[in-house]
């Protein structure tokens, strides 16, 4: 297994949803691959982070303006996320 494939994979390893024989390939690299045991250990460490992470809603005004923005950005780099957006996601004032 090279790092391509390994990181192909990455997904299915922190789900729990990989096959026992690649399991065992996935591990084997990762005790030889210096470079993917740092993303493993970074995967974890930020998936840690985020399920202890409290949300919160953000005020209309700011929410709209966000999202605006972040379409503005999405539109403007030629990728549009596949989302729905909803009639009150107008920048205030528009």
């Amino acid at each position: 297994m090279n790092c391509t494939e390994f990181l192909s994979k990455l997904t299915d390893y922190f789900d729990g949803q990989i096959d026992p024989a690649l399991l065992t390939e996935v591990k084997a690299h990762l005790g030889t691959c210096h470079h993917c045991e740092v993303v493993v250990d970074t995967t974890r460490k930020t998936i840690d982070v985020y399920r202890g992470a409290v949300t919160y809603e953000f005020p209309e005004e700011l929410s709209n303006r966000l999202r605006a923005a972040v379409m503005e950005r999405c539109l403007a780099s030629g990728k549009l996320p596949n989302i729905e957006v909803k009639a009150s996601a107008k920048p205030a004032g528009q």
